[in-house]
């Protein structure tokens, strides 16, 4: 993967850290024609009835309510949704969300209207308080903010992030790389930001809000805000000395959520953590942590033939350790076969009550032991429903701290 920072000089696009330092970067706002921030008609009726439908005791009629939006698109191009419209259409969007297993709660989403914010430094911290508020003292609650959106008159705020908290990726002169190498381009994006990196296997990585009216800013979380879980094993303390660990809250902040024909491309959401996502994948996968090796020699495994099942009898112990750890720190996880049968029922539900889930197999179906789990023999509707999340192509190429402009 080249997660190399494209960086290019212009004359009137400056990033800037928080001191007031600025380096040249490629403009990274993608405001798009002015057509395409139109809102939608159709896709604003058709969130309105189903609105409506499932909320039918509101204070205003359906088609008064519908007549006072249309004529607001065909005015001035889009429309302002109430709180309690984007609060629905919010939950919505993560009941819809067909690669998350974990819908059970969506109807619980603590949902946070931030969309008066205009300055990255309100922005920042609008994103301190979710993260206070997700964390919870370890009872991780599920909370979206959502921010102001696309309009006609001027493009979204943004944050750079793919998620609010991730770990840095240092290249080193041998060719590997200290952390996560997944953010190796994010990294030198943030240093030439002028962000001081303390260059450790575990640094938080800062953000980077943007906004129509102000530079690109960086900005870090204050300490206390980011819960850490040291990472150990109840059986295996060798596995303590690898000094591993990991952030509480998986908080997704590049996903453009899509209301009533109206894009918010900043509203950061989180759920709680399925044990795997940190065990099978972020601390495993080869093109991040790749801890396999030495997990497995930690647990005095044979690697010299793949027949000994050394990786699987590593990756298991690494999961109890991560489930371990979490639970031994009180802070709030699942497993992936507790988190299976939670989605069935969640789909049992949905079914009762007259409605489609969509899911996506290769993502509901856990990375571990995935054929014995209850998800895994049955199909799935697959059809994309609204509201929703979505990633672009542009936010994509921002998470990996890459100009998503062509050269």
């Amino acid at each position: 993967m080249n997660t190399e920072a494209l960086l290019v000089r212009t004359p009137d696009h400056h990033a800037t850290s928080g001191t007031g330092s600025s380096t040249p970067l490629c403009p990274a706002t993608n405001p798009g024609a002015r057509s395409s921030r139109v809102a939608d008609r159709d896709e604003a009726d058709e969130f309105l009835h189903q609105y409506y439908a499932e909320l039918p005791d509101r204070p205003i009629p359906l088609t008064e309510r519908l007549s006072q939006i249309l004529t607001d698109i065909d005015t001035t191009g889009t429309y302002h949704q109430t709180p309690d419209e984007l609060a629905f259409g919010a939950r919505v969007a993560w009941r819809n969300s067909s690669r998350c297993i974990g819908r059970l709660y969506w109807n619980s989403l603590r949902v946070l209207d931030r969309r008066d914010a205009t300055s990255p430094e309100e922005i920042h911290q609008h994103l301190c308080e979710h993260l206070h508020q997700a964390t919870n003292l370890g009872r991780i609650r599920p909370v979206i903010s959502v921010f102001a959106p696309d309009t006609p008159e001027q493009p979204a705020p943004r944050v750079w992030n793919d998620q609010l908290i991730r770990y840095a990726g240092y290249r080193r002169d041998d060719g590997t790389v200290l952390g996560d190498p997944a953010y190796t381009g994010f990294t030198d994006l943030a240093r030439q930001l002028g962000w001081q990196a303390p260059e450790g296997p575990f640094d938080v990585l800062p953000v980077v809000i943007e906004t129509a009216d102000h530079k690109p800013q960086l900005f870090e979380f204050p300490p206390d805000l980011i819960l850490e879980v040291p990472i150990t094993h109840p059986d295996h303390p060798q596995i303590g000395d690898l000094a591993l660990r990991w952030h509480a809250v998986p908080a997704i902040s590049n996903m453009r959520l899509r209301i009533g024909g109206i894009n918010y491309p900043l509203a950061p959401f989180n759920g709680w953590y399925m044990g795997t996502e940190i065990g099978a994948r972020s601390l495993v996968d080869e093109d991040r942590f790749n801890l396999l090796p030495a997990v497995a020699e930690c647990l005095g495994l044979d690697t010299s033939s793949e027949a000994s099942l050394w990786r699987d009898r590593a990756l298991v112990e690494l999961n109890v350790a991560v489930l371990h750890s979490f639970n031994t720190a009180d802070v709030k996880i699942s497993d992936h076969h507790t988190e299976s049968r939670r989605f069935l029922t969640h789909l049992a539900r949905e079914e009762r009550n007259g409605r489609t889930v969509p899911a996506d197999w290769s993502w509901i179906v856990p990375p571990v032991s995935g054929g014995i789990t209850p998800v895994f023999h049955r199909y799935y509707d697959e059809a994309e429903q609204r509201p929703n999340f979505h990633l672009d192509d542009h936010a994509r190429a921002l998470g990996r701290g890459r100009c998503p402009h062509p050269h």
